[in-house]
């Protein structure tokens, strides 16, 4: 099922010590999984699994393997967005809200309650403090 799929996503071969985590092997196990992209439901499944395994940097391979596939909704960016918090990279969390704008995906309270997690976690509570006031500004419907 997921759960065994998504540990053979954690045993992606990793480089050499100090190299980063190459794309193209999460993107293979990924195509052999889900050759035509799996449903909205089954990839925010994977995405949050991830997460919540602490694995970012595969996280975000898979969120960019899906966006190649189909247009990812609030859903899987708030996942991969969740799983930035965990990690406290508030930065690549506001690249994702960002990017959501960019790409006409609505954010939600669920997207900036993540963002400012992220913020808190990484030690950025300007960032948060910025997430809170789009949120007291009415951006996000509470």
């Amino acid at each position: 099922g997921l759960e065994t799929f998504l540990q053979s996503l954690l045993r992606v071969k990793k480089p050499l010590q100090g190299q980063p985590l190459q794309a193209d092997s999460v993107f293979t196990l990924l195509d052999q999984a889900f050759p035509e992209g799996p449903d909205p439901c089954t990839s925010t499944r994977i995405l949050s699994g991830l997460g919540k395994k602490r694995a970012l940097d595969i996280t975000l391979f898979a969120l960019s393997w899906l966006q190649a596939k189909h247009q990812p909704n609030t859903y899987h960016y708030n996942a991969v967005i969740d799983a930035c918090a965990k990690a406290g990279s508030w930065t690549s969390a506001l690249q994702l809200v960002g990017a959501m704008a960019q790409c006409r995906v609505e954010s939600d309270t669920t997207t900036f309650n993540s963002a400012i997690s992220a913020c808190e976690k990484g030690g950025a509570w300007q960032g948060g403090l910025q997430f809170f006031g789009a949120m007291a500004q009415g951006k996000v419907e509470l």
